[in-house]
């Protein structure tokens, strides 16, 4: 499995950051920022988890863009290290969507990845 050493930070885009800030604020939780985490399972091997939380852990990557902050944790990090999240709108819906570099395979939603 890759570490992620030779690869960029994870990057959050400006239209994600916007729809965090919706999210948090619709929730009565302005100050909120979003969890991204990799865990195992999925169709694919690993798979993306989003959360609202209040402050990062500890060891937590923190992304902020116009205010908006986003927490990886570190062994999250080793499997997104230079990937972006972004907000996609389709007819078939809205969601966050992460284009990750280390990912070899996918499944069709999205939310699952393999590595090598």
């Amino acid at each position: 499995m890759p570490d992620g050493s030779d690869l960029p930070r994870f990057r959050v885009t400006p239209r994600a950051a916007a729809e965090i800030a919706s999210i948090a604020a619709r929730q009565g939780r302005p100050g909120a920022g979003l969890r991204v985490s990799v865990s195992a399972g999925g169709c694919s091997g690993f798979q993306y988890g989003f959360d609202l939380e209040e402050q990062p852990g500890e060891d937590d990557l923190v992304v902020e863009v116009g205010g908006t902050r986003v927490f990886v944790d570190a062994v999250s990090l080793d499997l997104l290290a230079g990937a972006e999240l972004d907000w996609k709108e389709a007819l078939i819906g809205a969601h966050f969507a992460i284009s990750n570099p280390q990912a070899v395979s996918g499944c069709g939603c999205g939310a699952s990845f393999s590595v090598a």
